[in-house]
């Protein structure tokens, strides 16, 4: 058997990103040879799902699901590096595997519904479109009225919503208000003291707040705050298709109240790393 030296080993883990271990096995197994480690670790499926794992996977899908009688409904999000691969049938049918799972058992814990054969997909699939792919999160929203769902067509926004009263449809038009108008609570009493006060702090810096009495400051603030309020607030905004009446107004006329509602959007909270292109390719050469 050929002497596997310790600038072999690294060798191998520079080039396929595997642990060192692995790497090691791999080279004792191929005699030495790198070249053909690498083509048998490709055959066995590692290579290239570990090699992608540090990849920033901040494109992808939204996926909802809703019972057949309102009860209760499912929103989830898988990423992928690339908006193309979110739109690769390969990678659209993982999602709905996932999806289906996770609606059929209401289960939210990511790390919980991966394990067994969908993780196994997941790796199978980054073996075939040579991206990294995962699933970040899951909610589900029940309800004693009525859950209504909404994609936007790219799939890049999904959103459920809880009605007392109501019907799927009414929830299902109030879902579509807040994929395009994003509100940040149902009513503006939901909305976190932190955000008023910061809100507060932001209002105060502004330019015509300046050498005003603390009277007129007060009074210009409390105003502003509850424009701010009626802006972010689901209930007081103008229905995007009737922007006649409000989204309170809207289900009340439907004999129904909002209770509720999850928003997901594709990558919202992740911090993308910005690639400078030119230096990864000089610095590509240089190496």
């Amino acid at each position: 058997m050929a002497a596997i030296s310790a600038s072999m080993v690294k060798e191998l883990r520079d080039r396929t990103g595997l642990g060192m271990m692995e790497c090691k096995k791999a080279l004792a197994e191929a005699g030495g040879d790198i070249d053909a480690a690498i083509e048998e670790m490709r055959k066995n499926s590692g290579m290239k799902a570990a090699k992608k794992a540090g990849r920033i996977a901040a494109e992808g899908v939204v996926a909802v699901k809703v019972a057949d009688d309102g009860s209760y409904g499912l929103v989830i999000e898988v990423n992928s590096e690339t908006d193309f691969a979110a739109r690769d049938e390969n990678f659209l049918g993982f999602v709905a595997k996932v999806a289906d799972k996770a609606f059929a058992e209401k289960q939210i814990d990511v790390a919980a519904l991966m394990v067994g054969d969908l993780d196994s997909a997941r790796e199978a699939l980054v073996q075939k479109i040579g991206e990294n792919i995962g699933v970040r999160r899951a909610l589900v929203l029940a309800s004693d009225g009525v859950v209504g769902s909404y994609v936007h067509s790219n799939n890049r926004i999904g959103v459920l919503v809880s009605l007392s009263g109501g019907d799927v449809e009414l929830a299902r038009d109030i879902a579509m208000h807040v994929a395009a108008v994003n509100p940040q609570v149902v009513r503006a009493e939901d909305m976190p003291a932190e955000v008023v006060e910061q809100e507060k702090e932001i209002i105060k810096a502004q330019p015509d707040m300046e050498g005003k009495p603390a009277e007129i400051v007060e009074k210009m603030m409390g105003g502003r705050i509850n424009k701010f309020l009626k802006e972010n607030s689901l209930v007081d905004q103008p229905f995007v298709k009737n922007p006649e009446v409000t989204v309170g107004k809207l289900a009340k006329d439907g004999g129904a109240e909002v209770l509720s509602f999850i928003r997901f959007e594709v990558g919202e909270g992740i911090e993308k790393e910005e690639v400078d292109f030119a230096a990864e390719v000089a610095a590509q050469l240089k190496g």
